[in-house]
């Protein structure tokens, strides 16, 4: 017996049917079934030219929960000529990785093909990827990969190049509520034989709330049949609203959602628009971000891109910061919004920001210069013999707090960093900076 006659067989329908969740159930079987992702699999499309082949080669599908990662390497497991393994990364290890692996080099001697499907394969570490490389190479497997995770953060550059990336994307909101009136209405495989109507409205209403997550979304209907069941057999507004308890928010503290999230806050505060950084915000909170790094970040946008324009908006966001500590939430929470409004509708400045980028790249890029003698303290009479403070004129006793000596190395005098703008507090700082360029100017021309 092989290694493939050894797994589990998959149940015949009937009984799937009869113990099976409502959303594997309704489970599309083939390309035609499949809602969503045509820009994948619609006709002439590279995924579906791929599959008609039967030449996937292998493969990384890369999409949020619930849009049909694994349903498409199902599909592509009835179409193909090949065996079809499928483990989780979360329950396999590399044993059963190196046991697969043997048997489908057996069964390449045989003229015969693996397909390997592994969900979740962001959760395998290195040394788990590494063990598919060798097979894959040598085209001894095709492997089919899901994540919901970036590929390029996640998955082993060398592995990655071996393998085509596809995108699924959510499915979008009249989608979801058709699959559900279907299931509704089917008899086979969804709850037709309970003859339960739903309001459209009731329906949508469960599809806006699923954030593109099919799965998600035939969860919510299960349980709204449930309820429906123990009333009029109908399933309105109430009843929906019933059973969503609360919306799925696509959302990982550590993942790219997460800094997709906090890349849409930033820079919704530095284009000027109060109600798009307030959205973002709350779409932070509501998934359960922690607040004390919003807070952090908030304060770093207020150094950023706002800086020396309106200097006060830092004491304003460290404020924010310690009102939330003291509060909590949910009172804390305004304070930090109070601080995304004012930072949206400060003048904005990034002029401190670029100019410390260019000193860091000075120092990185340039000889490090000695300090100027005049520029150094001579605490002992041998440093002043050495010539330690000479030259050094006090700018307090000199007409305008201004003297005319340079601060800067020799080999970068001249050199300009800080270029205030004419926004805001900084318009003034310019003013500042072109007195005392006259000032010293004069003095040079006496």
């Amino acid at each position: 017996m092989s290694l493939f006659e050894s797994l589990p067989q998959p149940l015949s329908k009937g009984l799937r049917n009869a113990v099976a969740p409502l959303a594997e159930r309704m489970r599309p079987r083939s390309i035609e079934e499949l809602s969503g992702q045509q820009h994948l699999v619609g006709p002439g499309k590279p995924l579906r030219v791929q599959i008609d082949r039967d030449d996937t080669g292998s493969m990384i599908f890369w999409g949020p929960p619930g849009v049909g990662k694994t349903t498409l390497a199902k599909i592509i497991a009835e179409t193909t000529k090949a065996n079809f393994v499928e483990f989780s990364a979360v329950t396999s290890g590399i044993k059963e990785i190196k046991e697969v692996m043997a048997a489908a080099a057996k069964a390449s001697e045989m003229h015969s093909r693996t397909i390997l499907f592994v969900d979740e394969i962001h959760r395998f570490n290195k040394a788990q990827q590494d063990a598919f490389l060798p097979y894959v190479e040598r085209g001894t497997i095709r492997l089919i990969g899901a994540t919901t995770e970036n590929p390029s953060f996640e998955i082993i550059s060398a592995l990655l190049s071996r393998c085509r990336v596809y995108v699924l994307e959510p499915l979008s909101e009249p989608q979801i509520a058709g699959l559900l009136r279907k299931a509704l209405e089917e008899r086979e495989c969804g709850l037709g034989n309970l003859e339960i109507t739903a309001d459209d409205e009731a329906l949508d209403l469960m599809a806006s709330y699923s954030s593109g997550d099919c799965r998600s979304a035939y969860n919510t209907l299960e349980v709204a049949a449930q309820l429906a069941m123990e009333g009029t057999k109908h399933i309105d507004k109430e009843v929906a609203t019933t059973a969503v308890q609360q919306r799925v928010l696509m959302y990982d503290k550590s993942g790219e959602e997460h800094y997709n999230l906090i890349s849409a806050l930033h820079k919704s505060v530095r284009n000027s628009d109060p109600d798009a950084a307030l959205y973002w915000l709350a779409r932070m909170f509501a998934s359960g971000e922690d607040p004390l790094y919003l807070a952090r970040r908030i304060v770093r946008m207020a150094v950023e891109d706002i800086g020396l324009a309106a200097p006060e908006a830092l004491n304003l966001c460290l404020s924010a910061r310690d009102t939330y500590e003291f509060l909590g939430s949910p009172e804390g929470d305004l304070a930090l919004a109070e601080a995304v409004v004012y930072l949206c509708l400060a003048p904005k400045s990034n002029a401190v920001y670029t100019a410390w980028g260019a000193v860091h790249s000075e120092v990185e890029n340039t000889r490090q210069e000695p300090v100027p003698l005049h520029l150094r303290n001579a605490p002992t009479r041998l440093m002043k013999d050495l010539g330690y403070s000479e030259g050094y004129r006090y700018a307090h006793d000199e007409e305008g707090k201004v003297a005319d000596m340079d601060c800067l190395p020799d080999s970068l005098r001249g050199r300009s960093y800080y270029k205030p703008t004419q926004e805001g507090r900084e318009k003034l700082l310019a003013q500042r900076m072109d007195e005392i360029r006259r000032i010293r100017q004069g003095k040079r021309n006496t």
